[in-house]
């Protein structure tokens, strides 16, 4: 038997570029640079530590911009929030009564940025629906946005983000309670169609021929193809959400390195 050919040979091979291959993707995503771009007078401070923990996933975010009216007092509670997460107030006054030149400021910002190109992604911290032709347009350079932002945020918004996530998923006040965000039951799960639906569809559209999808192309599918998020469901990972609607099947593979996941109907 050739050395050079011997199962253990090819088996470290396989190991070593593996890792190889996962060191160099945790490396690109540390190079990825991202702008977050907050409009202080639609948002709630309280979510800040947990939006910028989020995107830290996805790069580093270099340029941290906080857009508004720093005269106003509505932002006394942003103002502490400057400092300790190296924040760059971005003063705007209000001209007009009844006009917010916040947004302008803003947009002329995301565009600097863009043809600056200096910045590899946008996160767009906002409620306000008029920052919708913002996102498409950076999406148009190839560019993911990634939206934050309160549950009453309009639904187009949401939807033009790459991904979107409710920042009361972040927020660090104290409830009343005490009680975290809960996660949703299987039940709620199991009943929520359009959830499901862009489950099913995904482990449908990434299926080999024994009908199982490795979770990873799932994950990739639903980003590509919608705003989801399952933070907003009560779930940090993609994997936890499947097996709490107890609608899939789970496999491991490759000596438990691989997730797949199928259709429990099927």
């Amino acid at each position: 038997m050739d050395f050079a050919t011997s199962p253990f040979i090819l088996t470290y091979f396989y190991l070593s570029l593996n890792e190889a291959l996962n060191t160099k993707e945790s490396f690109l995503a540390e190079l990825n640079r991202i702008a977050l771009l907050i409009d202080c007078d639609n948002v709630s401070h309280n979510a800040i530590e947990g939006v910028i923990e989020e995107l830290s996933k996805f790069g580093m975010v270099n340029v941290r911009h906080a857009h508004g009216d720093w005269n106003s007092p509505t932002l006394s509670g942003w103002i502490d929030k400057l400092h300790p997460h190296a924040i760059r107030p971005m003063q705007q006054f209000a001209y007009t009564t009844g006009k917010n030149a916040t947004d302008s400021a803003m947009i002329i910002d995301a565009m600097d940025l863009l043809y600056s190109d200096s910045i590899d992604g946008f996160a767009l911290m906002t409620s306000d629906s008029d920052f919708t032709p913002l996102v498409m347009r950076l999406l148009e350079s190839g560019l993911p946005v990634y939206g934050f932002g309160e549950k009453k945020t309009p639904k187009p918004f949401v939807d033009a983000c790459s991904t979107f996530i409710y920042t009361e998923n972040f927020a660090r006040e104290v409830k009343k309670n005490n009680a975290v965000t809960p996660k949703k039951e299987s039940v709620l799960l199991s009943q929520d169609t359009t959830l499901v639906k862009l489950l099913r569809t995904a482990i449908e559209q990434t299926s080999e021929d024994d009908g199982w999808s490795y979770l990873g192309k799932v994950g990739n599918y639903i980003s590509n193809s919608s705003s989801f998020s399952p933070v907003n469901y009560g779930y940090q990972k993609l994997g936890d959400l499947l097996r709490a609607t107890q609608l899939f099947e789970f496999e491991w593979r490759s000596d438990r390195s691989s997730m797949f996941v199928k259709d429990s109907r099927k």
